[in-house]
């Protein structure tokens, strides 16, 4: 009976470890996205504590001081968590060989795992072991040396170009003075360069926030900027263009549409937020309402921005472009707290998320 509890408490430390490392191996190694249950608890306790101390502040630019720390504190956190799992893994595998008691099990593998050398054994299998958990964690330091700028690197190209749209879209970023301002001083004829620009950043962040998750909630160094509001000014203006504005149709236009709203979808789908597969207007309605969108028409027409003349037929092609991206904009919004911007972050508050996002399933973010 004590040789089977022995053999079990050796499989359970032995599973521990094994689950840890291919945490470390999905968030770290793995180049495509893969979830990890143990990210997913970790991020989803720090954003509880972090939501509590949010209650204390008066203001937007508090809290997003605040919640700047909210991901590079989680990702910390990950090494930790990971250590101790395979600290408690190691330890049990250690005590079902016979090393000692529980205190003097840990401590063994405290040791080893640190490689601080002040415990040892003359057993072969257990020195084995010892040896393996000393190299496991070595290779978690480098592994985390090696991610945080390959992390960093696909920041500054998300942000670079974040913060080059204010030239053209205003602060906080608006389609209507995007194309204003390209209407005014480069020419509408120079949209089409502009969008295969967006084309290419909407598959990098599809790509990067994917397989580096932690990307998501990094905020932008100005509190008044975000890439998911920035996402949302390109894919109004493109959806404008493309439906009411009376210049040559461009298919760069919907080619960055496109692009934009399956990045969008794939990040959500990731963190398990909820959003329609295949929406269709207006059978699936949008947050914009007819009167907004006559009134934009009516400030661009003023401006002298030619339109078309069928404005019923542009909003229900505005309409069809939106309902593509429309809900997965505002969650998105809603879950990295983005500030204030025209028709993505404005209308976001009715989208609120459970707590700890218990979303589908129980499954938490």
């Amino acid at each position: 009976m004590d040789f089977l509890i022995k053999v079990l408490v050796f499989l359970v430390g032995f599973t521990a470890v094994a689950m840890t490392i291919f945490s470390a191996l999905s968030t770290f190694v793995l180049t495509r996205a893969a979830r990890s249950q143990l990210n997913r608890i970790v991020f989803g306790m720090m954003r509880r504590i972090f939501e509590f101390i949010l209650k204390f502040t008066g203001s937007y630019e508090q809290r997003d001081r605040i919640m700047a720390y909210y991901s590079p504190i989680s990702l910390i956190m990950l090494v930790p968590v990971w250590y101790a799992l395979i600290m408690l893994g190691y330890a049990a595998m250690y005590w079902s060989l016979g090393v000692g008691d529980w205190f003097a099990d840990i401590r063994y593998s405290g040791s080893s795992l640190l490689t601080l050398g002040f415990a040892t054994s003359d057993v072969p299998i257990v020195t084995i072991l010892s040896f393996s958990e000393a190299l496991i964690g070595l290779i978690m330091v480098a592994l985390l040396m090696a991610y945080l700028p390959t992390m960093y690197a696909a920041f500054s190209r998300r942000e670079q170009a974040v913060s080059m749209l204010e030239v053209r879209a205003g602060n906080p970023p608006s389609a209507l003075e995007m194309i204003l301002r390209f209407n005014r001083i480069h020419g509408l004829d120079k949209l089409s360069d502009y969008w295969k620009t967006w084309e290419t950043w909407f598959a990098d962040i599809e790509e990067s926030h994917t397989t580096l998750p932690a990307l998501v909630f990094f905020r932008s160094p100005r509190s008044d900027n975000s890439w998911v509001t920035a996402a949302g000014a390109i894919l109004d203006a493109a959806s404008i263009t493309q439906s009411a504005v009376d210049i040559p149709a461009d298919a760069s236009a919907s080619l960055s549409i496109r692009a934009g709203y399956l990045a969008l979808r794939r990040i959500a789908d990731y963190f398990d937020l909820p959003n329609p597969k295949n929406p269709q207007y207006p059978t699936d309605p949008i947050s914009i309402r007819r009167e907004e969108f006559d009134e934009l028409l009516g400030r661009l027409d003023k401006a002298g921005v030619p339109l078309k003349p069928d404005r019923d037929q542009a909003w229900k092609d505005f309409a069809g472009w939106r309902v593509n991206y429309d809900r997965v904009l505002l969650v998105l919004c809603t879950l990295v707290m983005a500030p204030q911007a025209p028709w993505s972050s404005d209308r976001a508050p009715k989208f609120k998320l459970p707590p700890m996002f218990i979303l589908k399933k129980k499954k938490i973010i």
